[in-house]
């Protein structure tokens, strides 16, 4: 947990009922990007006296399990939730993590596009969206070893040369394993992992482990996401981390938000998400967090939309199928992780 001074001041005054606060539970890299500091004051600015408190000692998928087990404990201190995958929608329903939003309270809803809506329940808000795939450093990778389909991952060039995030505790690890089972199917996606194990060099527990040990020249090529040549240009004036889409494919990640059910602050944490989904700040999350905005008012900056990559074929499976099997397969991914 990220606490200062001033956090600690705001929760002592809050306690005294001179102030109040607003405690969001997010990942550690939403954090640290440009658009969680424009939130945070904007959100202030409007709400004077109010404190607004990040939360993000980890990966998303991380800070949901945290979330759940503080609930089904001594209860949870958030107030809303930013970051949540659409592959860990069902999960989070079936905690009864959410409570439902009130769209009238959220004008800024309006601008985002019916097919990013991934909850027909009304729990949960799209803010971002991304496509999970591959990116390889194309000074260290040969470039008859980039991968141009899923079983070129599997040649055996490619030993040792991979580095993947654990569908257990990453969100990108998660679509990666669901992008597989939509591509071999369920009687073929058990052996393409057969096969691609000897050339992980490692699976990490979340995404900044796997890009960092990446970006140090550990393994050439990374899963990750679509916009890291975007990233790269814009950021360090280099194209040389590079994304590929094999088979033209990459899985189509949405990242949602909600109110946690349970929170003494509902109104303002109805302000905080049309805060988010508004043109401000969704025209901040290409170049903070690295993603496409969900509101169609943002406007793409140049150099973003030039080399930030849209997969010819996105991927991706019905939640409610996902939710059916997630365990089965999680379970079949362990096994063969542990025992080959």
């Amino acid at each position: 947990m990220r606490w200062t001074f001033g956090v600690v001041f705001a929760v002592l005054v809050s306690g005294l009922g001179l102030g109040a606060e607003l405690v969001v539970y997010t990942y550690d890299s939403f954090v640290s990007g440009g658009a969680a500091q424009a939130i945070e004051e904007a959100f202030e600015a409007a709400h004077p006296g109010v404190d607004l408190v990040w939360v993000a000692p980890g990966d998303s998928s991380e800070m949901l399990a945290r979330l759940i087990a503080e609930r089904e404990a001594r209860g949870t201190e958030a107030d809303v939730f930013l970051g949540i995958a659409d592959v860990e929608l069902p999960r989070a329903l079936a905690q009864g993590v959410f409570q439902p939003y009130d769209p009238t309270l959220i004008p800024n809803l309006a601008h985002v596009p019916d097919e990013l809506v991934f909850d027909e329940t009304g729990h949960v808000i799209p803010f971002d969206h991304g496509y999970v795939t591959f990116v390889y450093d194309s000074e260290d990778l040969p470039e008859e070893l980039v991968p141009q389909r899923l079983e070129d991952l599997t040649r055996p060039e490619l030993k040792d040369k991979i580095v993947l995030e654990d569908p257990r505790t990453s969100s990108p690890g998660l679509s990666f394993l669901l992008w597989t089972i939509a591509h071999f199917g369920e009687e073929g996606w058990l052996d393409f992992w057969r096969a691609l194990f000897p050339n992980v060099l490692t699976v990490t527990k979340g995404w900044s482990e796997a890009y960092d040990m990446f970006l140090a020249g550990e393994a050439p090529i990374v899963l990750s996401y679509s916009t890291d040549t975007a990233y790269s240009y814009i950021a360090e004036g280099s194209l040389r981390y590079r994304v590929v889409t094999p088979d033209g494919e990459a899985y189509r990640q949405v990242e949602g938000m909600g109110i946690v059910a349970g929170t003494d602050q509902p109104k303002l944490a109805h302000a905080f998400l049309d805060l988010v989904l508004s043109k401000e700040i969704q025209e901040l999350i290409p170049t903070s967090q690295w993603m496409f905005p969900a509101s169609c008012a943002a406007e793409l900056p140049e150099d973003f939309a030039r080399y930030a990559v849209i997969p010819a074929r996105p991927v991706s499976l019905p939640p409610d199928y996902v939710a059916q099997h997630l365990e089965e397969w999680l379970s079949e991914w362990q096994r063969l992780l542990v025992g080959g």
